[in-house]
């Protein structure tokens, strides 16, 4: 079994963004030359996610008015997490829904997806340099 490993680096310049990582995760599934097992993709930052759907602008913004809907960002005084001096407890609530990690299929040196499904970054707390990790294993 082989097993491959490389770090994706974001600087989002909003406090909430979705970035479309796909590319960027086959080019590491072609630079491993695995052709059949699992990728694992996954937030290295508690205020960021890692998540599979669709790639429509729409959706996209339907997900943050959905997200400040069920943890806005102000009032910061609401989170008791902002009392230790950070104003971002609306980002770790944020990420806890949409989920820290992906793990997709490979099959025949391709990532085996169904119709329209995309990887991607979400931001939450912006403004600053994070990174996904991308994990994969297999022959």
């Amino acid at each position: 079994m082989k097993s491959y490993r490389r770090e994706l680096w974001f600087n989002v310049p909003a406090r909430m963004g979705f970035v479309n990582i796909t590319p960027q995760v086959e080019s590491c599934l072609a630079e491993s030359g695995i052709r059949e097992g699992l990728v694992l993709v996954n937030a290295m930052h508690i205020t960021a996610s890692v998540f599979i759907n669709d790639d429509e602008p729409g959706l996209h913004r339907d997900y943050e008015e959905w997200l400040d809907g069920l943890a806005p960002h102000e009032p910061v005084s609401r989170y008791r997490h902002n009392r230790t001096g950070e104003d971002n407890g609306d980002a770790h609530l944020k990420r806890q829904v949409m989920g820290r990690e992906v793990v997709v299929a490979v099959t025949g040196g391709r990532l085996d997806f169904g119709p329209w499904e995309q990887i991607f970054y979400g931001e939450f707390d912006g403004r600053r340099r994070k990174r996904a990790l991308v994990k994969i294993i297999g022959e």
